[in-house]
């Protein structure tokens, strides 16, 4: 290791050096002239740029101190956070990712869903379509049958309501007057589809309307009487399909 150098003006002695501004400051004090000692002033007149020899410690040179650091410490003891850490970024992009599938599997379900409703609409037109001739027609040769046979297309309360009803006013009334009703959905001169239109519709209820032509005939009617009726009918999906919940003459 290089050896350190200091370097110093003049080479007198410390203790001359202090003696001699003592000595002036004193003279100053008491006004008179101060005599310059001729080692002070030969010391003085020195040339700079001797060089002082220092030997090394024993131990060695000490690397100086690391500067302190001013930051402010938490109140709290806890470490200061650093800024972009990237367990932030991977919640962020979880919570992106959870958005997104629930979103697809929204859109998924909402796709399913009409696609439902759609295939609903047709199969509901076509189960009223086959029942509105059988729930609304009988005949009273063949009461019992034609009952039953209607009895199978219905479901839930009016299915019962449908019983009731028929047992206690139309069998008895079709018994003893000869009534024959025949039901069949109009259709269009020109021999298009049946008038038939959906008025509203989800994946398992449907309700429909029709236009339903009756024919009647009895022993109070000498001739064949004609009724235009509109029915609105409502049907339920069941396990054994499409069935009458509810009919309603408009």
């Amino acid at each position: 290791m290089a050896i350190p150098t200091f370097r110093t003006r003049g080479t007198g002695s410390p203790a001359r050096r202090t003696m001699t501004a003592a000595a002036r400051a004193a003279a100053k004090r008491a006004g008179r002239p101060v005599r310059p000692e001729r080692g002070a002033d030969q010391d003085e007149r020195t040339p700079s740029g001797r060089t002082l020899l220092v030997e090394p410690p024993t131990n060695g040179w000490e690397d100086p101190p690391e500067p302190e650091s001013f930051e402010e410490e938490p109140e709290d003891g806890a470490r200061p956070r650093k800024a972009g850490r990237p367990g932030v970024l991977t919640a962020v992009l979880g919570v992106v990712l959870v958005a997104a599938l629930i979103t697809v599997a929204v859109l998924g379900w909402q796709y399913v869903q009409e696609r439902q409703t759609e295939q609903a609409r047709g199969e509901a037109v076509a189960a009223a379509r086959e029942a509105a001739p059988v729930v609304l027609s009988y005949d009273y040769r063949h009461l019992d049958r034609d009952f039953s046979r209607a009895h199978g297309l219905l479901t839930g309360h009016f299915r019962d309501q449908y019983g009731k009803t028929t047992k206690a006013a139309v069998a008895p009334t079709a018994t003893k007057y000869h009534g024959v009703v025949k039901a069949t959905v109009a259709t269009p001169a020109d021999g298009s589809a049946p008038a038939v239109s959906v008025v509203s519709a989800t994946p398992d209820r449907a309700v429909v309307l029709l236009f339903v032509n009756q024919v009647t005939r009895s022993t109070q009617v000498p001739q064949p009487r004609l009724d235009l009726n509109r029915v609105r009918m409502t049907l339920t999906r069941t396990s054994d399909g499409w069935k009458v919940s509810g009919v309603d003459a408009l």
